[in-house]
């Protein structure tokens, strides 16, 4: 049986073509990974339950082990705290001691320096008053000599004033003439010149809103995706957390009341202390009873406190996995973020080439702007049908999102043959103006008669009605002469850009 299943597939693999077999094991693939993931999926479940599970027996046994330990470190700690007070209070005593002499010193400091303070200020306001009335005297002679000035400033003001406003009136004439003959000038200009500016201004409008409408869908379709997986990142990770965090809160209020039992213990330790003599005699006896049992408690505390440094160690490990991911969600997100806006620039920066170039062009580009085809009828017929089948590679995807700009890429070939015709143009015309200024170089050494010519190769020099000199065909000559190219300039652009406004 299993050699004619085997026998089938190897018939059906060799009745497929080469692209339903890639696509065959594709799927296969795709479905042997997909199963692998269910089972790690499963396989992560139950390592997560089995955690949950530990963590609470962890919980329960360290609350147990919290509250032993609590009565035998209050009663230690409270013999500790009532010597520590004895010393502070003695302490305390002799620091207020020390301070009062101090602050006795500081009163007598005190009054001598207000002492001093009133003598030196009542011998300040003495000088103060003395250089008031210095400064007083001072001010009177300059204001006087102000005075004298600001008389003799305010005449020669007068006449400069008088001489200044019979010049501006005159200069003020011709210039509301100049205004006026202007103002005509400048409305004519502006008439012609708005008008110009709607037309194009309405041609620019409408092009450019198609163009910004159709990249606006395709990027706010890209980043509607992005913000949903990010979205979906963020839902995951909230409740993997929701668990740590509600046990957090279940921890605090337990520790709140801790805190406020530890409150009414230290009341009740007073209490206690009286009742410690008697319990004294007691614990005699029984030290030799709660020996055997310290040494079972202390076997299993060390045995629960080796299972809470595997535990702690396995919930460090979950937990810089868990911060990991947050760091790569984190980047990734900051990542699409930079992406998202590098494009936004980069459209940005399109539309404005796009308007400088709207201004360069001729009117026959404007009226057609995408050339015609040179592909045949049946030519274009094989075209459309290739476009409209199923792509099966993830190029062939990326080539049909790009089809919307199939226009622009059309433009842009057209300017780039235009730029390669104009640089061949180019260097023809080079070539050209090196013969023509070989030629002349030989025509001027053939007309001028020197030492220095006459020992070189020389036209001048015939004999047998033959010269040394290899002469070039002349472009003049109708056999090599290039049609000559006839530079056409719009009445548009010459308006436009030579014309003053």
């Amino acid at each position: 049986m299993p050699g004619k299943k085997k026998g089938k597939k190897s018939g059906k693999l060799s009745k497929m073509t080469e692209e339903e077999r890639l696509a065959y094991e594709e799927q296969k693939r795709l479905a042997e990974e997909e199963m692998k993931k269910k089972k790690e999926d499963m396989l992560t479940q139950f390592l997560k339950d089995k955690l949950s599970k530990e963590e609470k027996a962890t919980r329960f046994n360290l609350n147990k082990l919290n509250n032993q330990w609590r009565n035998i470190m209050r009663e230690a700690k409270s013999k500790e705290l009532k010597k520590d007070i004895e010393i502070l209070s003695q302490t305390f005593e002799r620091v207020v001691d020390r301070k009062d002499a101090v602050i006795k010193s500081l009163a007598k400091d005190l009054m001598e320096a207000e002492e001093q303070y009133s003598m030196a200020l009542r011998s300040h306001l003495q000088n103060i008053d003395n250089l008031i009335d210095l400064q007083r005297q001072r001010v009177q002679s300059l204001k006087n000599e102000y005075d004298g000035e600001l008389e003799i400033i305010k005449e020669e003001f007068d006449s400069e004033r008088m001489l200044m406003l019979e010049q501006i009136s005159r200069e003020m004439n011709d210039i509301a003439d100049i205004l006026f003959a202007m103002e005509q000038n400048f409305q004519e200009r502006e008439t012609d010149a708005k008008s110009d500016f709607q037309s194009m201004r309405d041609e620019i409008k409408n092009k450019n809103l198609e163009e910004k409408h159709a990249l606006r869908v395709a990027l706010e379709t890209k980043v509607d995706d992005l913000w949903q997986q990010f979205k979906q990142a963020l839902q995951s990770y909230n409740e993997t957390t929701e668990e740590r965090k509600v046990a957090f809160e279940a921890l605090k209020d337990r520790d709140d009341k801790s805190a406020k039992e530890i409150e009414t213990q230290m009341r009740k330790l007073q209490r206690i202390s009286d009742q410690i003599s008697s319990l004294k005699n007691k614990m005699a006896n029984n030290a030799k009873e709660c020996e055997e049992r310290n040494k079972q408690l202390k076997e299993e505390r060390e045995g629960m406190l080796a299972h809470f440094q595997d535990l702690k160690a396995q919930m460090n490990r979950m937990r810089d996995l868990e911060r990991d991911k947050l760091t790569k969600l984190t980047l990734e997100s900051n990542a699409a973020i930079k992406e998202l806006m590098r494009q936004k620039e980069k459209v940005q920066l399109i539309l404005k080439t796009a308007e400088m170039c709207r201004k360069l062009e001729t009117e026959e580009e404007k009226v057609l702007p995408f050339y015609a085809t040179s592909l045949t009828q049946d030519e274009t017929e094989d075209v459309d049908q290739a476009v409209a089948e199923q792509p099966t590679e993830q190029l062939v995807n990326v080539m049909h999102e790009y089809l919307p700009l199939e226009n622009f890429w059309k433009r842009f070939n057209k300017v780039t043959l235009d730029k390669l015709a104009l640089d061949k143009e180019k260097q023809t015309l080079m070539q050209e103006n090196q013969q023509l200024r070989t030629l002349l170089k030989q025509y001027l050494d053939g007309i001028s008669v020197n030492d220095e010519i006459l020992s070189q190769v020389n036209p001048l020099f015939i004999v047998n009605n033959k010269t040394n000199v290899k002469l070039n065909v002349p472009v003049v000559d109708p056999r090599v002469r290039r049609p000559a190219a006839q530079t056409v300039v719009e009445a548009a652009h010459v308006v436009k850009h030579v014309l003053p406004s």
